[in-house]
């Protein structure tokens, strides 16, 4: 049996393990969550190296590559790169950059869900940057929400040239800031503010990102929106049901009842493969998300 762990900064109300069979050997997954605590986070990895096959992080971003596909390390992130010695480590980046760009074009390609001409907003496409090419490219309108949803700023930017421009100046400045700052961890990720910026939901057709950064801000109702998200609970289900949600797409799969993070999809591609992640190329994820059978899970409310 291979033992999956993902150790995230994020609230440990959301702690899950399941255990499932992949390629045709168990798989025990873990979600460990530590409140906010990055020393806490540290000290389970050093305790955990050499006894489990691979370690996903959560919570935080270990790398942010921008459009060059240069990596800033998150300096915050250091010590947690570094704690493991023997079981490799990961944060979901390269999940990101393939599984989500192949989710947008499955969509369209199975008449799931009609993408021209629909308004997307996009919460952080710094972290999610082929997430969003894939959207440009199925001619959707794409409102880059990176200032609202990260920095508290009332303003979205819609060009892909400025964005990308934006990010080659402040991406080596964002790698060093606390991270905190960027995203909510902790008790953080249970806050909301439902008025503040409620007229870019309400603006868009399609919400597209990290759920915590779409719980956020999230408004009163959601009525008719399509989210493309991951990491939720039943209990986030319930929520968005509950607020009037069309239709839910979660880029990972639906394993024990809730949809893991890319960082744990990343970890079990890891375990299979045997590689170190920096190793590990676009062609590897593409080979392994084919041979695990890996596709999204459609949530149609209004037909349930």
């Amino acid at each position: 049996m291979k033992r999956i762990v993902s150790v995230s900064i994020g609230s440990s109300l959301r702690d899950e393990s399941v255990e499932i069979d992949i390629l045709g050997e168990k798989h025990h997954i873990q979600r460990i969550g530590t409140d906010g605590d990055i020393e806490k986070a540290i000290s389970i990895i050093k305790e955990l190296d050499g006894k489990v096959d691979a370690f996903g992080v959560g919570g935080i971003d270990l790398y942010l590559t921008g459009v060059t596909n240069k990596k800033h390390v998150i300096k915050e992130a250091i010590p947690i790169i570094n704690a493991p010695k023997i079981t490799p480590i990961c944060d979901g980046s390269g999940v990101k950059n393939t599984l989500e760009y192949r989710v947008i074009n499955y969509l369209r390609d199975n008449n799931i869900i009609p993408l021209k001409d629909k308004k997307v907003l996009v919460t952080c496409a710094t972290d999610r940057f082929r997430m969003t090419e894939a959207f440009i490219e199925n001619d959707c309108n794409v409102l880059i929400g990176d200032l609202i949803f990260a920095l508290g700023i009332p303003m979205t930017i819609k060009k892909i040239e400025v964005f990308k421009v934006l990010l080659k100046i402040f991406i080596p400045l964002i790698s060093k800031l606390p991270f905190k700052i960027l995203y909510p961890t902790g008790s953080k990720q249970s806050e909301n503010n439902h008025e503040k910026f409620k007229k870019y939901y309400e603006n868009a057709d399609i919400i597209a990102g990290d759920f915590h950064y779409i719980k956020k801000y999230m408004p009163k109702s959601l009525e008719g929106k399509i989210i493309i998200t991951n990491t939720v609970t039943s209990k986030d289900v319930s929520l968005l049901k509950s607020l009037g949600v069309d239709t839910l797409v979660t880029t990972t799969p639906n394993w024990g009842g809730r949809s893991f993070g890319t960082n744990v999809v990343e970890a079990i591609i890891l375990s299979n493969l045997k590689k170190k992640w920096d190793d590990l190329k676009e062609s590897d994820y593409n080979l392994m998300i084919d041979k695990l059978g890996i596709m999204p899970r459609i949530v149609r409310f209004k037909e349930s």
